[in-house]
């Protein structure tokens, strides 16, 4: 067998020149025509190398390999014809095809595989057409989101339209409630005061008339106090206030309030339980929501007021932190849906005219928010309503020494002490700036009076004032421009804003140790505690008297 392979390799065979008769342009018409086509093979492998690199994301299997194979043995037994033109190794050049032809089956059977999915990729005109196909799918899109885009501006138009026309309806509920309430007390204060004039010389009946006015100043002192506290505008007192003290000393108020029919209980929390908030406002917020539930349980029921300390976290309305829920509970008809909806709404009722002004809920939301807190409503139909007032709690180690959770505005203060000085007044409403000038004169000053800023601040150095007592809001001059200029020319002087201006953060920017703020309609007694406050009790002002 060794014999017979070396003898097929190495058999001396004639040169391929012989069957060519030597004859030199066909000897090198072939060398030059088989040599350029090994090279065009030989290049093939390199491409596909150079292409398998270059894209990584296409696989290769053994088709390209075979493909190789193919292509190198086709080169080489191009290459072995032209050796053969001088050489006779026919048995190297027999292997050599040989090789090529076990190479060219397989890949055939490969590549005959792959033309159903070589069909199957999309010609140029193919892909135009899916481009074009592509391109009126995208424009359809556009258009539709276009239609889209008009719709959704469209319905923006007629929601803002329906928040205008709601605003417009809230306004108009607003207006109404006040001049409604407004007028009852105005009628109140005008039919006695009307009574007075024409009975001046019965001075029992006078005493008693002016007291049912001054009730109906303090009406519509607290209606204002509400309207404020539900705008938000007028920031409250806030102070530390024990609730579960607060809420126990207001037992008998809210039990005579709702009647004997309804039965009532309170369930508060052991634990120490202090907010900083307006306590008159709170009480009055609490005040309001059990009338409420009083209003939703004709006949018999019963209200449960609770307290309950709870942990927030994550709540995007509240700051984390510990809080004191007091939950007002009736088990009353409740509200519908669309009812709940608008019950935060100011001077929104569902009772009859003259019934109630619509303010509990919306002045208690008020006051909720101002302390750092809120309000949450729980009802349903037939199951009753739970209004609860969320509060934030304060350590017992925050509260300053000096701070106390009971009532500091009505500890008793010394009177002021006039002795006859000056005092300056300046305010341009002339109805009030008379009342305020009446009751300095009662207190036992000399006030002198004036319009406005400018013809104020012109008689200082007349008058020498002890104090002055200034309207906030005024045209030309705001009470903060002439109190500046009343410390550049006294530096120490005490000022007291009388004002009825609710822009609290406008008042506090001009207010320090030397001045007070007191809030109209103010009486004559809670006038004389703020200078007595401001003057240390004797009407003095710190100053030496000239």
């Amino acid at each position: 067998m060794v014999e017979l392979i070396g003898g097929f390799l190495t058999g001396r065979y004639a040169p391929h020149g012989y069957c060519l008769l030597w004859q030199p342009e066909l000897v090198w018409t072939h060398v030059i025509a088989d040599v350029l086509i090994a090279l065009a093979y030989f290049s093939i492998p390199l491409a596909l190398i150079t292409f398998a690199r270059r894209r990584r994301d296409v696989s290769f299997g053994w088709m390209i390999w075979l493909f190789a194979l193919f292509i190198l043995a086709c080169g080489t037994s191009h290459l072995m014809q032209v050796w053969n033109l001088w050489h006779g190794d026919y048995g190297v050049e027999a292997i050599v095809k040989a090789i090529t032809a076990a190479a060219s089956v397989p890949t055939a059977i490969l590549l005959w595989r792959l033309i159903p999915q070589a069909l199957a990729l999309p010609s140029p005109n193919q892909l135009q057409a899916a481009n074009q196909a592509l391109a009126a799918l995208v424009a359809e899109r556009d258009s539709a989101l276009a239609s889209l885009q008009a719709e959704i501006a469209q319905r923006e138009r007629a929601e803002e339209a329906l928040v205008q026309a709601r605003k417009i309806d809230a306004i108009g509920q607003l207006t109404g409630g006040i001049a409604h309430d407004f007028n009852n007390l105005l009628q109140a204060v005008a039919g006695n005061l009307d009574l007075m004039l024409r009975r001046p010389d019965d001075p029992a009946r006078v005493t008693r008339w002016a007291e049912n006015a001054l009730k109906g100043v303090d009406r519509g002192k607290k209606l204002a106090g509400q309207l404020l506290a539900f705008s938000r505008v007028q920031r409250l007192e806030l102070r530390p206030v024990d609730v579960n003290a607060l809420l126990k000393g207001m037992a008998d108020l809210i039990r005579g309030s709702i009647g004997a029919q309804i039965a009532f209980d309170m369930a508060l929390d052991s634990a120490t339980g202090i907010v900083e908030a307006d306590k008159v406002q709170l009480e009055l917020a609490i005040l309001n929501l059990a009338i409420n539930a009083r209003d939703a349980m004709p006949g018999v029921g019963r209200l449960a007021i609770s307290t309950h300390q709870v942990t927030i976290k994550g709540n995007p309305e509240l700051r984390d932190g510990r809080y004191l829920e007091i939950a007002v509970r009736d088990s009353g008809s409740g509200m519908t849906e669309d009812v709940a909806r608008r019950a935060f709404e100011p001077f929104f009722t569902t009772k009859d005219v003259g019934q109630g002004t619509g303010l509990g809920l919306s002045m208690a939301f008020g006051v909720a928010r101002q302390s750092g807190g809120t309000l949450r409503l729980d009802t349903a139909p037939g199951a009753g309503t739970t209004v609860t007032i969320v509060l934030p709690l304060i350590a017992v180690g925050e509260i300053k020494a000096s701070e106390t959770v009971a009532d500091k505005s009505f500890a008793p203060l010394p009177l002021p002490t006039p002795n006859g000085k000056r005092v300056l007044v300046i305010d341009d409403d002339e109805d009030v700036r008379s009342t305020i000038v009446g009751a300095l004169e009662m207190l036992g000053y000399a006030p002198a009076d004036f319009a406005d800023g400018m013809s104020g601040l012109a008689a200082l150095s007349s008058v020498d004032p002890a104090f002055a007592v200034i309207d906030y809001a005024m045209p030309v001059q705001n009470g903060a421009e002439v109190a500046q200029a009343l410390r550049q020319a006294v530096p120490d002087l005490p000022i007291i804003f009388a004002s009825g201006y609710a822009d609290s953060a406008a008042l506090d920017a001009v207010a320090d140790t030397n001045t007070r703020i007191v809030r109209k309609p103010f009486r004559t007694a809670e006038l004389a505690r703020v200078i007595a406050a401001l003057t240390g009790g004797d009407g003095d002002d710190r100053r030496n008297d000239k």
